[in-house]
């Protein structure tokens, strides 16, 4: 499992790889109604998967840790990252029937989008076929989405012995979410995530408290996205014995602007990674992933924007 080093440094995820079949529709479909689609899109997904090619496309080479396995889906996605300049390390490669599909409905007017997928419980449980410090060869930095638990706790728990930030792309809180944070440096949180003790949906939400609930697992910096609002930040400093508390907001899109949504969050983590190989402070690196984000809802796609004018790094 010996991987050839990048020399200067890149970054290695780990988790999620899916099939995602995206079509634009006017409205979602009603229970017993057909709708026909504007468009469709087949090609690859899933958080690990989209900020991989992210870092990849701002320059950043990218090792992706997943479960593709055999068959003729998981050939499309194989390519689709090939094409996009992704290395990839399957964990299941010899294995049938473990790639997720996503069916992914966008809906014209708002960009926002409907999605239905069986995300990696397909792939049960999976092992490195070698030490995962291999896997870290020539990293700079570590994203983990959560998924293929047992091999992201192992591959953060290397990458902070060896001093390589570990960003966790907190989807969701899901099995495993608690001892994978013990090892996390940085963790960047989506507007649905919650520990099982937080507040349940509908009831007023305190959203510094969730911040230092998850700090308290172990990330010294942790954020919480907010859609189009500000994402809120608790940094800790001075050895964790004092808390700084900030937000950084997107830019303002004009009425219309969204096209597509899917995706952002992944572009977000995907760009701030790719902003800490490069060296740049975590609030720094934030702000990339957020100005990023913001240009990728105005594009179809999780990577359509990429092509757009303002791609490259700022600054």
């Amino acid at each position: 499992m010996r991987r050839t080093a990048w020399g200067s440094g890149g970054l290695v995820c780990c988790g999620l790889t899916t099939l995602d079949v995206q079509q634009t529709v006017e409205a979602l479909p009603g229970p017993d109604e057909k709708v026909v689609a504007d468009d469709l899109h087949v090609t690859f997904g899933g958080p690990a998967a989209n900020a991989a090619a992210v870092a990849v496309a701002l320059g950043v080479p990218a090792r992706l840790v997943t479960a593709l396995g055999a068959g003729p889906l998981a050939d499309v996605a194989r390519a689709g990252l090939a094409d996009a300049g992704v290395e990839v390390v399957d964990l299941a490669a010899a294995r049938p029937g473990v790639l997720p599909v996503s069916t992914v409905l966008v809906t014209r007017a708002t960009g926002a989008r409907a999605v239905a997928s069986v995300n990696g419980a397909r792939a049960g449980e999976v092992v490195a076929d070698g030490p995962v410090g291999e896997l870290l060869e020539g990293a700079a930095a570590v994203l983990v989405d959560g998924h293929l638990p047992g091999v992201a706790t192992a591959l953060a728990g290397a990458a902070r012995a060896a001093g390589v930030p570990v960003l966790l792309d907190g989807g969701s809180w899901k099995p495993g979410t608690d001892a994978l944070l013990g090892h996390v440096d940085l963790a960047v949180l989506s507007a649905d995530f919650r520990p099982p003790a937080a507040a349940a949906p509908g009831r007023p939400e305190d959203v510094d408290a969730l911040l230092d609930a998850v700090a308290a697992h172990g990330p010294r910096f942790v954020a919480r996205s907010a859609g189009a609002g500000p994402v809120r930040v608790r940094v800790a400093t001075a050895g964790a014995a004092a808390v700084h508390r900030t937000s950084v907001r997107p830019a303002h899109l004009l009425p219309g602007a969204v096209v597509d949504t899917l995706g952002a969050g992944d572009v977000l983590h995907g760009a701030m990674a790719a902003a800490l190989v490069r060296g740049a402070t975590p609030l720094v690196a934030l702000a990339e992933g957020v100005r990023c984000a913001t240009l990728s809802v105005e594009h179809r796609g999780a990577r359509g924007w990429l092509g757009a004018r303002g791609v490259a790094a700022a600054g």
